[in-house]
């Protein structure tokens, strides 16, 4: 069965139509991207404490099968669909994603100061977050220290998100993610693997979430090659 036999010929039809008016419009969404990475190209603070920045426009076939499940979801709920042509690009936070790589866990602290005062200095609204989305306790304990919210990730990964909008007439959102360098190479396998579809192979869900442990442990490792050089450095200071 097609993954949208399910729906109504009323529901395709505004599914459709909402992809077709994202299609049109995708412009104005890439602008707002480009405008970001641009202000975020000549922040001396955060490339100093980034490794690499990554973006993508979402496809229109991810949107397409993203509206669908948000109408099944619905459905299930008894809860309206209620995205439109109007509220499309608010309702929507990922039609445009931005990703900032860094080394190690820490590190967070002083990108999400860098990135705060980027969004301010703009005039920027900042929708949602900083918020970290992780499974790992010790990780959510870090980030509740630097003044960042926390909400648990079932996906088993870790990556801090933001939600910013445009101050231009057409309202439009862009999604920012923040993650180590290790946490990225989970998550490219995991959307590769799980996206826009969970794998339906047991044995391969279970090896993705033993390599989200082992990411983890990785991620501890780079922590503390860092934590040791910082001391080293510190002792030396004191000489």
């Amino acid at each position: 069965m097609d993954a949208a036999d399910d729906l109504s010929e009323a529901e395709s039809a505004l599914v459709e139509e909402l992809v077709a008016h994202y299609a049109a419009h995708r412009s104005l969404v890439a602008m707002f991207m480009k405008s970001m990475l641009g202000y975020m190209d000549e922040s001396s603070e955060l490339r100093r404490f980034a490794h690499s920045i990554r973006s993508r426009m979402k496809d229109p076939g991810h949107l397409r099968d993203k509206l669908q499940r948000k109408i099944r979801d619905a459905k299930l709920k008894g809860m309206q669909f209620d995205i439109s042509k109007e509220n499309l690009f608010l309702r929507v936070n990922d039609l445009a994603g931005i990703r900032i790589l860094h080394l190690h866990t820490t590190q967070i602290d002083q990108i999400n100061k860098a990135l705060k005062a980027l969004i301010d200095e703009q005039g920027i609204e900042m929708k949602e977050g900083p918020s970290a989305r992780t499974w790992d306790d010790e990780y959510r304990s870090y980030f509740k220290s630097v003044g960042i919210e926390t909400q648990s990730s079932e996906n088993m990964y870790t990556s801090v998100h933001y939600v910013v909008a445009s101050q231009s007439r057409t309202t439009v959102t862009c999604e920012i993610q923040v993650r180590t360098l290790m946490e990225e190479v989970w998550g490219e396998v995991d959307h590769t693997i799980n996206y826009p579809h969970k794998s339906e192979s047991v044995p391969c869900r279970e090896q993705i979430r033993a390599l989200a442990r082992q990411t983890s442990s990785a991620t501890r490792l780079v922590d503390a090659i860092f934590a040791t050089v910082a001391d080293i450095e510190d002792t030396k200071a004191k000489q």
